[in-house]
């Protein structure tokens, strides 16, 4: 069968209304495409991210702190989010199943995702979380919480954390068996929650892991086939938003590499997407990576978004 990691970003969860009731429904509108992925016979385990809810969970954190009900720190809240939001996730899958007459068992899994505690990014934040402010508001929040607060392509100001990349994923494991068993896994949260090796063995650190990039690393630990990042756009575009804008379909690393190097896609938005999906190109034999739009999972196979291959 063949095996596809497909990686749900946290903003596709959470538009303007951030209840659980709002996010519930996103995400049962959300599987009614991700089961197009199942009809065709694909085994599918799917990855979300949880940038705005983790954000919106920390503000609510230190809003609320006292001494005796202190905050959680950031790694516990990836984990918070993690949970909800799979099961949000496996809720709305397994009556999406239900409704289309399939007979597919769904889980979801907590985990934890290595990083290097010497990764670069622990002296650079750079991964946005939670909302977008203006850039008074941010001024401000970022005097009052200590933290940094960067423009983010154009759409305002947001809080930026540590973005280390992952080196391994510590349930890869349970996740294969839940596969080969039949399970639709929703795993790898929020791009997983971040973990060093100590002389103590594992410990949480305060970041949050890009989540294209932790799905690549789960698709090349689960050797996927396909790994395919869901955005809000059909395909990758090179001049973006100008009059001479190109839709780029079917795309050697090669070729994007050089579009890479050329500046065309933006930090916060575009280029991670394509990091990602290059290095999860190169980690394998005739490995694909397809970044395109929720809308167009149905036609994956037949031409749909942009395909990056070796």
């Amino acid at each position: 069968m063949n095996r596809i990691v497909v990686a749900l970003g946290g903003n596709a969860i959470l538009t303007d209304d951030a209840s659980a009731i709002a996010q519930q429904k996103a995400l049962a509108d959300t599987s009614l495409h991700l089961i197009e992925l199942i009809k065709q016979g694909y085994e599918v385990i799917i990855s979300h991210g949880n940038g705005p809810q983790v954000g919106n969970l920390l503000i609510q954190q230190h809003n609320d702190a006292s001494e005796k009900n202190p905050a959680m720190p950031l790694n516990t809240c990836v984990a918070m989010t993690q949970g909800s939001i799979g099961y949000w996730m496996q809720q709305a899958i397994m009556n999406a199943i239900a409704k289309a007459g399939l007979n597919h068992p769904v889980a979801s899994i907590v985990t934890q995702v290595e990083v290097d505690p010497d990764d670069i990014s622990f002296r650079n934040p750079s991964k946005p979380i939670g909302p977008f402010f203006d850039e008074e508001q941010a001024k401000i929040k970022s005097l009052e919480e200590n933290c940094i607060y960067k423009e983010d392509s154009g759409r305002g100001w947001r809080k930026v954390v540590p973005s280390p990349k992952p080196l391994s994923i510590l349930e890869v494991e349970a996740i294969k068996t839940l596969a080969d068993s039949g399970f639709v896994t929703v795993c790898s949260g929020g791009g997983g929650i971040p973990v060093v090796r100590s002389e103590n063995g594992y410990e949480g650190v305060e970041a949050v892991i890009d989540k294209d990039f932790a799905s690549g690393k789960l698709a090349e630990l689960l050797d996927a086939k396909q790994l395919i990042i869901l955005t809000g756009v059909d395909n990758v575009y090179i001049n973006f938003n100008k009059p001479d804008q190109m839709k780029l379909e079917r795309i050697h690393i090669s070729e994007i590499e050089a579009l890479v190097a050329q500046n065309h896609f933006a930090p916060g938005s575009m280029l991670p997407k394509v990091l990602a999906a290059i290095t999860f190109v190169k980690s394998g034999i005739n490995k694909e990576a397809i970044i395109t739009s929720l809308e167009q999972l149905k036609n994956i196979g037949h031409g749909a978004g942009t395909v990056i291959y070796g």
